[in-house]
């Protein structure tokens, strides 16, 4: 454990947190780390992960931007959807808010409260693809009852991308190589899922406003 996939080199990661204290920490653990971890870039903005060295960073360490209270979930499903290695690190010792970021794929939850050795190990884990629980993440996903957000399995959002992305139904079908029939199966059941937690969406645009709240599609990709 700890080298990167390409073989014997150091590990590299990225960290996006608007902290410079947090960055500079972060960075002493992973210098002392065995082996060391390269921190290659660190920074408040998105864009080092897209660009620049950061951009062939093994791992992503996220840390959460919240806004009114609400985590933004939409950066990091972008991220695990072109299949960088996230982990969470944050302030937010929140239940749903860590449920969540795992559902979408992070690899590891770490709140700031852990410690470095629970950053680094996780760092470590994600660079070999492999999910890492610290023991607050443990608790949580052992006491997660996720009474306000529904389970919707891979295909139903992909689902639902193709039609906010399309149309019509036919259209969204089409992108999916699958059928009209099947892509109504698939709306019904994410509006059942819906429906059962009590957040009813029984419209197109409901079933948009819900996607945005849980993350599974963005302003920007609308916008596109």
């Amino acid at each position: 454990m700890g080298a990167d996939a390409l073989g014997n080199r150091p590990v590299t990661a990225v960290i996006v947190d608007d902290h410079a204290v947090v960055a500079a920490g972060v960075r002493t653990w992973c210098a002392a780390a065995d082996p060391p971890i390269e921190l290659i870039e660190a920074g408040p903005d998105l864009a080092a992960v897209w660009t620049g060295p950061g951009a062939q960073a093994a791992v992503v360490i996220l840390d959460l931007h919240l806004n009114a209270g609400h985590a933004e979930f939409g950066a990091l499903r972008r991220l695990v959807d072109v299949g960088r290695r996230v982990v969470v690190y944050t302030q937010a010792a929140d239940p749903e808010t860590a449920t969540h970021c795992v559902d979408l794929g992070a690899l590891a939850y770490v709140t700031k409260r852990e410690g470095g050795a629970h950053l680094v190990a996780a760092i470590q884990h994600a660079a070999d693809g492999r999910p890492y629980t610290p023991p607050w993440l443990g608790g949580a996903l052992a006491a997660d009852t996720d009474l306000g957000r529904p389970k919707l399995t891979p295909m139903e959002v992909a689902t639902l991308r193709a039609w906010f992305a399309s149309s019509s139904k036919r259209l969204a079908a089409a992108m999916l190589r699958i059928s009209p029939k099947t892509i109504e199966t698939y709306l019904d059941r994410v509006r059942t899922k819906y429906a059962n937690v009590g957040r009813q969406a029984p419209t197109k645009s409901a079933l948009v406003a819900r996607a945005l709240e849980d993350g599974w599609i963005t302003l920007d990709e609308l916008d596109g």
